[in-house]
């Protein structure tokens, strides 16, 4: 009897053995089909991101900062859209007889303008940094997009190694490692433009047909995007993206807050006068805000606590009327127009209460 169950016994771990190699055997069979596909699918996808028309302004942006002469700039705009949308160095420039230059970047988070600050500060050393202030990149805890954005133009890698190594999650680390994830909303949306392009040709049918915008946007220079485009018809009610909004409950993520924190100590140690601006939306979105006093108000305290001037042009626009909504592009962003009107009135406020 003993022996029969050593036999058994023996059969069942052969059998254990033979099952474990087949498994790992199909493991490492889907590896090796699977590994090449993704990293080919990466590559498909990040070239319809290199495609992608905000990505060209950005990285012509960079490309100009990098060409110019060290220590060449007074002033040094940061933030998201809004502040390559609102501030033209030729105009402030004029204004103020400096020297300036535009590095927001599409949807620029405080963590991201913290490091892009340092990379600057690596071969310019501006009197002046104009941080702009969105709400909506504030009250989130991160965002890969931007911060991709941000690594396909920077050309330090410590930085870069730097940046995910302390503010990316976990989960996030592993998004960005894997191509087809990190840019797989460029790849939808210029697939998805080139379906619409290929339905107008062949059957005259575009589902945007209504919503075309007249005029043209385009980088200029010093890293500023000019457009004397605007808002398309939808914008002002049913595909207005502040329909819904309502600031009532609006809180400034903690990380973002931490990376104000550290822009604003970063300046301090360099003797930098940071200065912090809110661009304005378009008059009709502010129409549908609701709360907006309460977004107005967490931004205004935190300016307070780091002893920051702030003015917020959303503000500004209600109590002295500047800006029509003529003079945004869409209803979020200043067309040309109106950044004449903004970057006016910015140079009087600067004068009066920065210089």
């Amino acid at each position: 009897m003993r022996e029969n169950s050593y036999t058994s016994s023996s059969d069942r771990r052969k059998t254990v053995r033979k099952s474990n190699i087949i498994c790992f055997i199909k493991i490492l069979m889907v590896i090796i089909i699977a590994v090449p596909v993704f990293f080919y699918y990466g590559g498909v996808y990040k070239k319809a991101a290199d495609k992608n028309v905000i990505n060209a302004f950005t990285k012509q942006r960079f490309d100009d900062f990098y060409a110019l002469e060290e220590n060449s700039l007074d002033m040094v705009f940061v933030g998201s859209s809004h502040a390559y949308c609102t501030f033209d160095p030729d105009i402030i420039d004029k204004g103020l007889n400096i020297k300036s230059f535009q590095m927001g970047t599409p949807l620029q988070h405080p963590d991201t303008t913290y490091y892009e600050l340092k990379e600057i500060l690596r071969t310019q050393k501006p009197k002046y940094v104009v941080m702009e202030l969105y709400w909506d990149v504030l009250d989130d805890k991160f965002d890969l997009k931007q911060a991709n954005s941000f690594f396909e133009v920077l050309k330090s890698n410590d930085i870069k190694e730097e940046y995910i190594k302390k503010v990316f999650p976990l989960s996030d680390k592993l998004k960005y490692y894997l191509l087809p994830i990190r840019y797989q909303q460029d790849y939808f949306a210029y697939e998805g433009s080139l379906m619409e392009k290929d339905m107008e040709e062949k059957y005259g049918v575009s589902k945007r047909q209504a919503e075309t915008q007249q005029g043209e946007e385009y980088y200029r220079s010093k890293g500023y995007v000019y457009s004397n485009q605007l808002m398309v018809s939808t914008e002002y009610d049913s595909t207005n993206q502040f329909r819904n909004f309502d600031g009532k409950d609006f809180e400034i993520d903690k990380t973002q807050r931490k990376y104000i924190e550290k822009i604003s100590e970063l300046c301090r140690e360099n003797g930098i006068t940071l200065v912090f601006v809110t661009a304005p939306v378009a008059n009709v979105s502010m129409e549908y805000i609701k709360n907006y006093e309460n977004v107005h108000n967490s931004v205004a305290a935190m300016a307070a606590e780091n002893g920051v001037p702030y003015i917020d042009y959303n503000v500004e626009n209600i109590k002295k009327g500047l800006l029509t909504n003529e003079n945004f592009r869409d209803d979020a962003h200043l067309n040309h127009s109106g950044v004449e009107i903004v970057d006016y009135s910015f140079i009087e406020w600067f004068r009066e209460n920065i210089l």
